[in-house]
């Protein structure tokens, strides 16, 4: 480069392009954990980011210094709501993966989804018996469920809509499964327990768009050296003359899907037995009212923000016993 006298290491990871800004709030989940229990359930649940608190529990990793001793955990807490299941999807392999085999929904569906879109269901029953004399060719099944976030105090009225994956078991006990819980709902304490590590996936919060100083951390140019001093000295050689993708270049920071890999729920709990709410509330959520998760360390998004947790695609060998909670602070951290 003309403007230094010596090499630099690259700017902005490779490991996050294309940093396009997403399409959806909902994330999607491209990869779902394969789980050895006999009895079929859904991967994963649906929160609401509402703030963060700080936590102080009993260390119980038997291998470190502080065994035994009070540790101050940086926490979040999501509010949880009950999931509508309100059809399932069996997937049958294609040419080119997985693809669409039948879909089946509930014939009451609730008004709510009016907003979202009108389906005729009155087939529901004659669908279901082509999936089970198909059953060899369903290779997966996923459980279509409503979300609505007026439950978790939020202004929205429309619900979210996505499909989240059934596990355990074989593929004919999944389908009687995702049959029999078809219009009914559940609750997130009921698939996750306190202890268990989870992934978090969001979409974090959108910047906009920015320059590569504040996008990629490339450094300011020298007085003078040029006449732009917030961008790269040199986009391309001469030969090959192109633009490479790994040039750090403007563009939309932010609002881009990201997972957290690994987080553990130190408490599941209900705000009426066991009041969260600090306060003065959350700040920008307002009182959390509904089922709530208390996950060790920081998620993705912003405030209100859906957070898709399931369970870890790559597990780590922990307790997964409740940790001892000493104390949960009332204070938010601001």
């Amino acid at each position: 480069m003309g403007h230094r006298k010596h090499s630099s290491p690259r700017r902005g990871s490779l490991a996050f392009i294309p940093r396009a800004r997403r399409q959806r709030l909902i994330p999607r989940v491209r990869t779902w954990p394969a789980t050895s229990s006999d009895k079929p359930t859904i991967l994963g649940v649906p929160a609401f980011k509402a703030g963060s608190i700080h936590v102080i529990t009993l260390d119980d990793r038997e291998k470190t210094p502080n065994f035994g001793k009070p540790l101050f955990n940086a926490s979040t807490v999501l509010a949880t709501v009950p999931i509508t299941i309100i059809g399932f999807r069996a997937y049958s392999h294609g040419y080119d993966g997985m693809q669409p085999f039948t879909d089946v929904f509930v014939e009451n569906l609730p008004k709510e989804l009016e907003r979202k879109f009108k389906i005729n269901a009155k087939d529901s029953e004659k669908k279901i018996k082509h999936v089970i004399d198909n059953i060899s060719k369903v290779k997966q099944v996923s459980a279509l469920i409503s979300v609505k976030p007026e439950d978790a105090g939020l202004s929205q009225k429309k619900p979210f809509v996505f499909e989240i994956e059934i596990g355990g078991g074989d593929i004919k006990a999944q389908v009687e499964y995702a049959k029999s819980m078809l219009g009914k709902s559940i609750k997130a304490s009921d698939v996750l327990k306190a202890g268990m590590m989870v992934d978090a996936i969001a979409v974090t919060k959108g910047k906009g768009f920015e320059g590569p100083v504040t996008r990629m951390g490339v450094k300011r140019k020298q007085h003078k050296s040029r006449k732009s001093v917030r961008a790269v000295g040199v986009l391309n050689p001469w030969h090959p003359s192109t633009i490479m993708y790994t040039v750090p270049r403007a563009g939309q920071m932010g609002f881009h899907q990201r997972m957290d890999k690994n987080k553990r729920i130190l408490a599941i709990a209900n705000a009426k037995d066991h009041p969260i709410t600090p306060a003065g509330d959350f700040l920008h959520f307002g009182k959390v009212e509904s089922d709530y998760l208390i996950v060790k360390g920081s998620v993705p998004g912003p405030i209100k923000r859906l957070v898709t947790l399931k369970l870890p695609s790559r597990p780590v060998k922990v307790k997964s016993e409740p940790p001892k909670i000493l104390q949960i602070s009332t204070v938010p951290a601001r």
